[in-house]
């Protein structure tokens, strides 16, 4: 099980929520959206403090994490959280 957070996407959520170095955010499941992995779910992400987190990645001076109780969602698989350039949008996908 793996997280991993490209840095063009790191980039773009430190530019879009006014983040700087040291700050934590939290991707967390969420009821609805447009998440394809598991049907009527999907991931969202705020900025939070960690509590027991069970994957983590820091790029771009801003550390990621899924808490523990939320892994269930990748299912033992991995999470990239890439950013698509051509349609200016966060991509995150198990895999």
């Amino acid at each position: 099980m793996s997280l991993v957070v490209e840095q063009a996407a790191a980039r773009w959520y430190k530019e879009q929520m006014g983040l700087t170095d040291g700050d934590n955010l939290r991707i967390f499941v969420r009821l609805g959206g447009c998440g394809s992995y598991h049907s009527g779910l999907s991931l969202g992400i705020t900025k939070d403090e960690p509590r027991s987190p069970g994957l983590n990645q820091t790029v771009e001076g801003i550390t990621f994490y899924m808490e523990n109780d939320n892994l269930w969602y990748v299912d033992n698989k991995g999470l990239r959280i890439s950013f698509d350039e051509k349609n200016e949008e966060i991509l995150m996908n198990v895999e």
